[in-house]
């Protein structure tokens, strides 16, 4: 049976509900499956469960919230086809995974060293760019509701890192992104392309020699476990779009929706919140293992970073758009010409 097939027919439950007459849907709860690839004690993770509190709460048990972390549902590869087919009503990927549904202009956010910091990023995420980014996803039958944080990202491997130098010949785990392909290449690294579910193996097994990601992510992973070095080099942004499925969405009544729609800002805020502390106690509590030594690069080693990383917006420019980076660089504040 084929993974359509499937998703098909565990659709058919989530189909009827959204053609269903109020009435019906008086009688028993809204019942939206909230699918993610990470754990649950995660920014994301965290987010989930709160959202799922908060929903239940506001709606006075009209609504209930099942979350599903660790990929328990579907592998990250899966989930989106699963989400446009109703098997699933909620998900939070991270942005790159709109390309493959052909909006590329997501993997601006894959852009190394183009946030700064997190205000700059809010300037996007917040802002008229962020919402023109998310209604793209209407014609691909999904509304988007929210952007979550979870950070930025360090390299690791197993021999120390302090330049570009040192990623020579390494084999490193990406998500799958054009961006960071050229990202990785850019420093004379070899990208390979893993679930996250798979990273731990592929780093213990010698499969890959590293991989960049967030503190919090890193370690709720156990990646420090198989990783002896990392460079703080904050080079890339990790974050999701919180989706739903559209048909699902427009078919919950106005007055609850409405709920959802409060609960949602709510854990939006928290999620956001937290990711920061999130990710400063993980790297605490990594340090502490003394598995894993963290570097800080100096001034000079962090301007040869910007110097190799910094090519790949020119290069990725016609991919994902000229007006979309002139719009994030406006709002961030780096010259567009």
């Amino acid at each position: 049976m084929t993974f359509t097939r499937r998703i098909v027919m565990g659709a058919a439950a989530a189909a009827m509900l959204a053609g269903s007459s109020l009435a019906a849907l008086a009688q028993s709860p809204i019942v939206i499956k909230f699918s993610h690839v990470v754990a649950n004690d995660t920014p994301k993770g965290k987010g989930a469960i709160k959202f799922q509190e908060l929903a239940e709460k506001y709606t006075a048990g009209k609504v209930k919230v099942e979350v599903y972390p660790n990929s328990q549902l579907y592998k990250d590869k899966e989930e989106m086809e699963a989400l446009q087919l109703g098997a699933v009503q909620m998900l939070a990927p991270s942005l790159a995974k709109f390309a493959p549904l052909g909006v590329k202009e997501f993997e601006i956010f894959d852009f190394p060293l183009i946030f700064k910091d997190k205000e700059a990023l809010g300037k996007v995420t917040k802002g008229a760019v962020g919402k023109g980014l998310l209604d793209k996803l209407q014609d691909k039958g999904i509304t988007g509701v929210a952007y979550w944080d979870n950070g930025f990202k360090i390299f690791s491997a197993n021999k120390p890192i302090k330049s570009p130098t040192d990623m020579l010949g390494q084999k490193i785990r990406i998500q799958s992104s054009k961006v960071l392909d050229a990202q990785i290449r850019a420093v004379g690294a070899i990208p390979q392309v893993l679930a996250f579910s798979e990273v731990y193996q592929a780093l213990q097994t010698g499969v890959v020699d590293g991989q960049e990601n967030t503190p919090s992510n890193m370690f709720t992973q156990k990646m420090h476990e198989v990783q002896k070095h990392a460079v703080m080099t904050n080079h890339g942004y990790i974050g999701y779009a919180v989706i739903v499925n559209k048909k699902f969405w427009d078919g919950i009544p106005a007055d609850i929706r409405a709920q959802l729609d409060k609960a949602m800002a709510e854990a939006t805020e928290y999620a956001n919140t937290i990711s920061d502390s999130e990710n400063a106690d993980a790297l605490a509590e990594m340090k502490k293992t003394g598995k894993i030594n963290f570097y800080e690069p100096t001034k000079a080693e962090m301007e040869a970073w910007q110097k190799a990383m910094l090519t790949v917006h020119k290069d990725m420019t016609s991919r994902v758009g000229a007006e979309i980076v002139k719009q994030v660089y406006t709002a961030v504040g780096l010259p567009t010409n």
